[in-house]
């Protein structure tokens, strides 16, 4: 049964706001932890020496897990309590992050960051549900929602500043440790100031939905990973033909089933598909480039990680600033132009990219500093709406659909752009080259050690100009992405009316349609 903080319309008081900021902490943490070992990727390739796959994999293998059981721990957490399910994924996330930090060898760490998943995503779901039962208060509930929009936005513009700041004074695995005393404060907090609850009608787990969700993500991914290395060769097809295969079975049983793993119908209405495909299409671009992003900075430019993320610090404050701003223009703008104009802003920088040298390090700040910003609006309007256009019901279902594409989303741009970028580096190396040379930069770096000066030279010359022309070709696609999420936004969420207006007939009607 639920037991709800406050009567139904009550203000909530300081307890809740207190337990508010401690469900902010692991939400900021969750997103951190996707950004934060980019700076620390030219380190661990050092250290572990890891194939261009395994790298891959260390960096997107975290979101993968977390978006694929989002969904799975938030029923779950219906069941047996959403503070249960918190305090399990902050458990796991603790203890996997040790195993993480310390690990021996790639494949070790590649494991310990799918544990971390499993973490974040009983986690995840369980901060924005509590939180919308802890604030019955409407207008408390948006700024508690708005706040916890907000705190993504800081976890994926401080990831990068936290790592360099870290990874200056210590080993790559102290990037990972942050994330154990944050946790540890939640177990210890969250059962004095967050509440149990538990739906008074949860629907039963379904185990056959959730293999099928998995089974559904992960071939697709490997398959165009696959496609990024070898082409289009046989296993890339079969894979992404078994993964669009169990897609439509999911589809097919979520159809079926009284209390579904994720209710598709919801997909029907139209400012909750529109705002979840901006979401899902920006998340990729920004996915992708910002892994190719830090590596230049690092590898090309010869920046320390302090300096890298010293250079990301301006571009993580407009970020965060323009996060508090767009929902008070949404006041009074139809946030379809809010959210489509910013996206244009990303479009812009993500083709600065597209003309980046191997010594174009001003090119590149430029063309960071109007994509990250550009993301902000699409950051902290999408959620309300998800949450908003669904029925008060099935709101539960809506938070954790929202968040599947955000951590989806990043995890698809780093194996899609990310392999993108790897294969147009291979395909830009001589043949004549070191085969670890030719495979990633980090070794080209490393091989160049052996080599006398002039052939060490030339061999880092070559692998810099191929590492910006796979950068150049991955904002390529970015800019696509992010175009195509603005002809979404505008087209879409063009009937949704500026904040505390009145929603449309139409979307009434649809509304209505998702209750049947």
């Amino acid at each position: 049964m639920s037991v709800p903080t406050t009567a139904a319309g009550a203000r909530a008081g300081a307890k809740e706001w207190l337990g508010l900021a401690v469900l902010l902490l692991p939400t900021t943490l969750l997103f951190l932890a996707m950004t934060v070992l980019f700076l620390a990727t030219p380190q661990i390739a050092a250290d572990l020496g890891p194939s261009s796959g395994q790298l891959l994999w260390i960096n997107d293998i975290y979101g993968l897990v977390m978006a694929g059981l989002l969904v799975a721990m938030g029923t779950v957490g219906d069941r047996l309590g959403r503070r249960k399910i918190l305090l399990f994924g902050a458990a796991a996330f603790g203890l996997a992050s040790v195993a993480a930090a310390f690990a021996p060898d790639a494949g070790w760490l590649i494991v310990a960051r799918a544990v971390m998943g499993v973490g974040a995503a009983a986690v995840m779901p369980s901060t924005l549900s509590l939180i919308s039962n802890m604030f019955q208060d409407e207008r408390q509930r948006g700024t508690a929602i708005g706040l916890w929009a907000a705190s993504i936005s800081v976890g994926v513009a401080i990831g990068p500043l936290v790592g360099g700041l870290l990874l200056e004074s210590f080993w790559w695995g102290a990037a990972l440790l942050i994330g154990v005393p944050v946790m540890a404060l939640v177990l210890v907090a969250a059962p004095l100031l967050v509440p149990e609850y538990r739906a008074p009608q949860a629907g039963s787990l379904d185990l056959p939905s959730v293999l099928l969700s998995m089974a559904s993500l992960l071939p697709i991914v490997y398959g165009i990973k696959e496609f990024a290395k070898h082409g289009l060769n046989g296993t890339a097809i079969a894979t992404a033909a078994v993964g669009l295969l169990f897609s439509v079975l999911f589809v097919r049983r979520q159809l079926k089933l009284a209390n579904p793993l994720l209710d598709v119908r919801l997909f029907a209405n139209r400012t909750f598909s529109g705002a979840l495909g901006v979401f899902l299409f920006s998340a990729i671009a920004l996915g992708g480039v910002y892994l190719l992003f830090t590596q230049y900075l690092q590898l090309v430019a010869g920046q320390s990680p302090l300096e890298s993320g010293l250079w990301i610090l301006p571009a993580a404050l407009g970020l965060v600033a323009v996060s508090m701003l767009a929902p008070k223009i949404a006041r009074k703008v139809r946030p379809a132009y809010v959210v489509g104009g910013g996206t244009l802003f990303s479009v812009a920088g993500y083709l600065v990219l597209t003309q980046v040298e191997a010594s174009g390090l001003t090119l590149l700040i430029i063309g960071f500093y109007l994509l990250y910003p550009g993301i902000a609006p699409t950051m902290a309007l999408a959620t309300g709406l998800v949450i908003g256009s669904a029925p008060p019901e099935k709101a539960g279902a809506a938070s954790a659909v929202n968040s599947t594409a955000s951590d989806l989303g990043v995890s698809l741009g780093i194996a899609i752009l990310g392999s993108i970028g790897a294969a147009i580096y291979r395909s830009e190396m001589p043949a004549d080259v070191p085969a670890a040379a030719a495979d990633t930069l980090p070794g080209a770096l490393a091989a160049a050690e052996d080599l006398p000066p002039a052939q060490a030279s030339a061999l880092v010359e070559q692998a810099r100009d191929a590492f910006a022309e796979g950068l150049n070709i991955a904002a390529g696609g970015a800019a696509l992405l992010a175009a195509l999420a603005a002809v979404l936004a505008i087209t879409l969420l063009r009937r949704v009316p500026p904040t505390g207006e009145p929603a449309p007939a139409d979307d009434a009607r649809e509304d209505e349609l998702l209750q049947v």
